[in-house]
């Protein structure tokens, strides 16, 4: 299964891993269908390290729900880890504080595997432009982006090579 992001900056395919994380997926999916991420901003970007999107256009970067009706537990799997470029991972407050926002990694993080659940990855060539396009995008010392990056809406594709 595979979704793109339309972003304000081109856009970004996912692989995600249902079977691996059904739940993480499960939720990242429902509200892929719900319309939930059109218009959520890119509101934390760390050049070097990763760019977190996944709250809510009209409630700011604090906020993060799920479809189970409260944040949901981790799905932490050793095979699943933080150790390249494009790799998207749950956003939390600790452990399992999952709810709708997610990172996509600029760089290997290996620290935080074990505490975060990787749910997916970038594919293909376009997606990586992209990537680089939103790791270019200023941001100030505490991460916050200066200008509007934003997830535009969202395709779900059934088969992740599918155009």
């Amino acid at each position: 299964m595979s979704v793109t992001l339309h972003t304000t900056h081109g856009d970004l395919k996912i692989e995600i891993f249902c079977e691996s994380v059904p739940n993480t997926a499960e939720n990242f999916l429902a509200l892929c269908a719900s319309s939930f991420y059109t218009s959520s901003p890119f509101h934390r970007s760390y050049p070097g390290f990763m760019i977190q999107t996944g709250s809510p256009a009209d409630q700011g970067p604090k906020v993060s729900t799920s479809i189970y009706g409260d944040l949901f537990e981790d799905e932490i799997r050793p095979s699943l880890r933080h150790n390249a470029r494009g790799i998207v991972s749950m956003a939390n407050k600790g452990p399992n504080t999952n709810g709708s926002q997610f990172f996509i990694l600029f760089a290997p993080a290996p620290h935080l595997d074990g505490k975060n659940t990787v749910f997916g990855k970038l594919i293909g060539p376009d997606a990586m432009e992209t990537l680089q396009k939103l790791e270019g995008i200023e941001a100030d010392a505490k991460g916050k982006v200066k200008a509007e990056a934003k997830i535009k809406h969202v395709t779900i594709h059934a088969n992740p090579l599918a155009g």
